[in-house]
């Protein structure tokens, strides 16, 4: 019997080459400060020395990788994560966040792209991982989800095309496929590929995305990131990932009860889970949670204040209960 508190969620976990040292993901999250400024790197820097396993960078356009962000700049953020030993992963779109105006925007549709346009985005997929793998980041993951573009591919509702990429579901599937293939292929066999999608749509199902997942896992792909995660109990909606695939899942969503946590990796629905918001309020939560410090936690109320409205506002994301000195 081991005296470690919630074993599970502090057990390693060895993909590839790469070594978690738990399983707490710091996922993706927007947060409004230019990744590589030094307000940035000082953001990422309290996030990995709060004690997460796998830390992942905000989605970022995979334009701007190489052009707006050098390897070097990058390098000092992956070294800025790695250095407090957490591992390094950054999402990728084929697009900015904040531009909605054309077809590589979060609202574009599949529709609106010529085949060009389509061989463009996988490109620059590829390009961005091998400039990712140069600056020393251990995983790339491409942003499959919530609706933007390449979600849009593989929803029946927003694909009418009637090319290779659009009708029958092998179709909707293969934008995505293509791109874990090319990046794979671009960055080498020790970086991650880790993916992004929503479980359940409107108009597909979780069978429809298993398919999707067994042919980005046959295309390289190391990591399934699914969101969301829990609907009835701790990581429902990853659960059937978690039995159908034979590569590590992440689950979100009610993931800061670290009982939650423990009972959704015991019970075998992931591997690997996600805390958002928890770690604004208290990057140590990992720390203070391994350490079975529970009373010490600064808990996420959940507010539609501080981070929440940062987000919408555009500022740099802060969180109500922040003194002066807890980010800088």
């Amino acid at each position: 019997m081991s005296d470690q508190p919630y074993e599970e969620l502090f057990s390693p976990l060895q993909i590839r080459g790469v070594t978690l040292s738990n399983r707490v993901v710091a996922p993706p999250m927007v947060q409004h400060r230019p990744i590589t400024s030094p307000e940035g790197l000082a953001w990422y820097k309290r996030l990995a020395a709060g004690g997460a396993g796998l830390v992942i960078v905000e989605c970022t356009s995979a334009a701007k990788i190489g052009r707006d962000f050098s390897v070097d700049a990058l390098n000092k953020l992956s070294d800025t994560i790695h250095s407090h030993g957490a591992a390094a992963a950054i999402q990728l779109l084929p697009c900015d966040l904040g531009d909605k105006g054309g077809p590589f925007g979060p609202e574009g549709e599949p529709d609106e792209l010529t085949t060009s346009d389509v061989d463009a985005i996988i490109d620059e997929f590829a390009r961005a991982a091998e400039i990712c793998a140069q600056a020393g980041f251990d995983g790339i993951e491409p942003h499959g989800a919530h609706g933007y573009i390449l979600n849009r591919f593989f929803m029946p509702d927003k694909n009418h095309r009637d090319d290779e990429y659009g009708g029958t579901l092998a179709n909707r599937c293969r934008l995505a496929v293509r791109i874990v293939s090319e990046v794979r292929r671009a960055a080498g066999e020790e970086m991650l590929i880790l993916y992004r999608h929503t479980a359940t749509g409107e108009a597909y199902s979780i069978d429809d995305s298993l398919v999707l997942a067994e042919q980005l896992a046959l295309a390289g792909l190391d990591v399934l990131d699914i969101s969301p995660a829990r609907k009835d109990i701790p990581a429902d909606l990853a659960a059937p990932f978690k039995a159908g695939l034979d590569i590590p899942v992440i689950a979100v969503k009610g993931m800061e009860d670290p009982e939650a946590a423990c009972e959704a990796i015991r019970q075998e629905r992931c591997d690997l889970v996600a805390v958002g918001r928890q770690l604004i309020a208290d990057a140590q939560w990992p720390r203070k949670v391994k350490a079975g410090k529970l009373s010490e936690i600064v808990s996420c109320q959940h507010c539609k204040d501080g981070c929440w409205e940062d987000l919408r506002q555009y500022k740099p994301v802060r969180c109500v209960f922040w003194s002066d000195s807890c980010f800088s």
